[in-house]
């Protein structure tokens, strides 16, 4: 595996910013094999306060995203090159999506993305999203690099 990337080279390589943002760390990364990321997930979240205000989970489709977001980074460390004024980096599609256990304040997010395939711009990726070595989520997911 390569070395991480903090967040000063995430921002290099992703559009996201804050409250989208949900990668803060790259923990290893092989480019075109596999990336290994991380959320750490805190209570100042935005969304906690209504999701849910007296027991607060991490909402699903924000998991998901955190997995988009690594597997562009990934994409981005290999040879696509990153988006820019020019291109866009977009989440395509979702298939076989489970959750396991609910995310919730004080947890890290890891995200482990591996490529599937790769062909004429669309990426399918197998992504788990783990907490203390528990499943938390699965999917595969689809992305596609366009012209803006």
């Amino acid at each position: 595996m390569s070395s991480q990337l903090d967040i000063n080279d995430i921002l290099k390589l992703l559009p996201h910013r804050y409250p989208f943002l949900l990668i803060d760390r790259v923990l290893s990364y092989e480019p075109g094999k596999e990336i290994v990321a991380l959320k750490n997930v805190t209570m100042n979240e935005p969304f906690f306060p209504g999701h849910y205000p007296h027991h607060p989970v991490m909402p699903g489709v924000l998991v998901i995203e955190a997995m988009a977001q690594a597997a562009a980074i990934l994409s981005f460390t290999g040879e696509t090159g990153k988006a820019d004024e020019t291109k866009v980096y977009y989440f395509v599609g979702i298939d076989n999506a489970r959750f396991k256990r609910p995310v919730v304040p004080g947890d890290q997010l890891i995200l482990t993305i591996t490529p599937i395939f790769n062909k004429r711009g669309l990426g399918k990726f197998k992504a788990i999203a783990s907490v203390e070595g528990q499943v938390a989520a699965e999917a595969e997911i689809m992305c596609t690099m366009r012209d803006k």
